[in-house]
């Protein structure tokens, strides 16, 4: 199945200037930390950062999470001094590099020789660490495909939706949320073009942040809509995000107990036993290869979120 790498449900954002949080966020319940050397980190603060980085990596606890950094774009001084200094410090401990505002898949071959020299010389193994590229302005989406198809190591597109409105003139200030003024939602394409680019190349598709932070019920809709169109996880700024996305990113537990119930009964009756039925009935249900292809995203990504299923199949006498 396509994408069913890491749990990213719950992607927190911790910046790597704060010694507090980087020690907060080790008990939380995201599924994944990247920790962050770019936008949450002031220029005159990011040495010290990588610094504050490092010894988390090294000296936290992080069981159970994905652990990623996000450094600073290629068109900044800071990059290389980012990537080498995490990597070479704490590459052992590290899940994964995220480059922001990517344009084009040079950038991302960059980092992937980058990381291929660095793991060679210090003695990881090579690839061992993988590429989360963010979506965050038009270039970025003309050239999502290439980008996708540019390392081996990439496992997410990511979008990026404050550098995005920015870049192409969007009138709100609102990260992430409707726009009355437009009869739909304005999201939509740029959603739909990410997930297409990650799933041609089984990579997980995550949406970006919704910043009013306290209102937890908007976060809430607004995830919806990616988490309906198939999108893998979306970002947390705040604590109070991480069970609504772990939530809205999980099959209800109907829809869970029923794909794991088509599995079943597709194997059945599909086997010698079962009759070698190719299209049968479930209950009401019509279900056929087809259904089993829809079942099985589903009861993936049930399981990934460590659900336990409340029903089971019965073959008929």
């Amino acid at each position: 199945m396509a994408a069913l790498g890491r749990p990213r449900r719950s992607c927190l954002a911790v910046p790597g200037s704060s010694v507090k949080m980087l020690g907060k966020a080790q008990g939380l319940p995201a599924d994944q930390v990247f920790l962050d050397l770019e936008d949450a980190v002031a220029p005159l603060a990011k040495p010290e950062a990588r610094k504050n980085i490092v010894a988390a990596l090294n000296d936290g606890d992080w069981a159970g999470k994905t652990r990623v950094v996000r450094v600073n774009d290629l068109t900044t001084p800071w990059t290389y001094r980012d990537v080498i200094e995490v990597v070479e410090g704490a590459g052992a401990n590290l899940d994964c590099i995220m480059l922001p505002k990517v344009q084009n898949a040079a950038q991302v071959q960059w980092l992937d020789l980058t990381l291929t020299q660095i793991e060679k010389t210090i003695g990881l193994p090579v690839g061992g660490i993988g590429i989360e590229a963010q979506i965050e302005n038009a270039a970025g989406l003309v050239n999502v495909d290439a980008i996708a198809a540019a390392s081996p190591r990439i496992e997410t597109i990511i979008f990026g939706p404050a550098d995005f409105m920015a870049s192409i003139n969007m009138k709100s200030l609102v990260v992430g949320a409707l726009i009355p003024d437009y009869p739909g939602d304005p999201y939509h394409y740029i959603l739909m073009r990410i997930l297409m680019a990650a799933r041609m190349h089984d990579l997980q598709a995550i949406d970006g942040p919704f910043l009013q932070i306290r209102d937890v019920d908007a976060f809430r809709e607004v995830a919806k809509r990616s988490a309906a169109l198939g999108f893998d996880g979306k970002w947390v700024l705040h604590p109070g995000q991480i069970d609504a996305a772990n939530d809205v990113y999980s099959p209800a537990q109907e829809d869970y107990d029923h794909a794991e119930l088509i599995l079943d009964a597709y194997d059945y009756y599909t086997s010698e036993q079962g009759g070698r039925l190719g299209a049968v009935m479930l209950g009401d249900e019509m279900i056929d290869e087809a259904s089993r292809k829809m079942a099985l995203v589903i009861s993936a990504k049930g399981r990934a979120a460590g659900m336990n299923r409340t029903t089971a199949f019965t073959p008929p006498n």
